[in-house]
């Protein structure tokens, strides 16, 4: 009897993971084929080569202490929240020590060298090795996925005594 309750409880939670899954699921695809819908309309207003997006501070080649502020630009954007579809802006994903960018036709994975500023933020504190380290920054869009053509920094070097 009790191997039966454990199995029916087992399969209950199990059904009820994979109905959750399903609607999260379903709910991904809907919102990239939204994106791929309306994505033309994008794609016209952010390739322009006027815009620019760099890292304000620290400079490339500065010696700095943890914590270490990095402070971002953008020219000819505005900065809005993930998940807020405004015409002409973005998010600031900063890379910290990668030496090969990320796909850049999909959303941007999220990770301790790939940091997403998803609340517009335009600035930070980061903690980062002694030694030698690279920023750089990628402008998202709403569903962190990176303008076309991508807007991407240069890549700066830092040394953290």
């Amino acid at each position: 009897m009790k191997n039966i309750k454990t199995t029916i409880i087992f399969l209950l939670v199990f059904g009820a993971g994979f109905v959750t899954a399903s609607f999260i699921t379903h709910e991904y695809f809907k919102n990239l084929y939204e994106q791929k819908r309306i994505s033309p309309f994008f794609e016209e207003v952010t390739s322009g080569k006027n815009k620019s997006i760099y890292i304000i501070s620290p400079k490339n080649g500065a010696e700095v202490r943890n914590p270490v502020r990095v402070i971002f630009g953008l020219k000819n954007m505005g900065v809005a929240p993930a998940g807020k579809l405004k015409k002409n802006t973005g998010h600031h994903h900063l890379l910290v020590n990668i030496d090969k960018l990320p796909d850049l036709k999909l959303p941007l994975p999220s990770n301790e060298n790939l940091i997403h500023f998803g609340l517009g933020q335009t600035e930070t504190e980061v903690e980062l090795k002694k030694g030698i380290n690279t920023l750089q920054l990628i402008l998202g869009d709403y569903m962190h996925k990176p303008h076309q053509p991508p807007l991407i920094s240069k890549k700066i070097k830092i040394n953290v005594k």
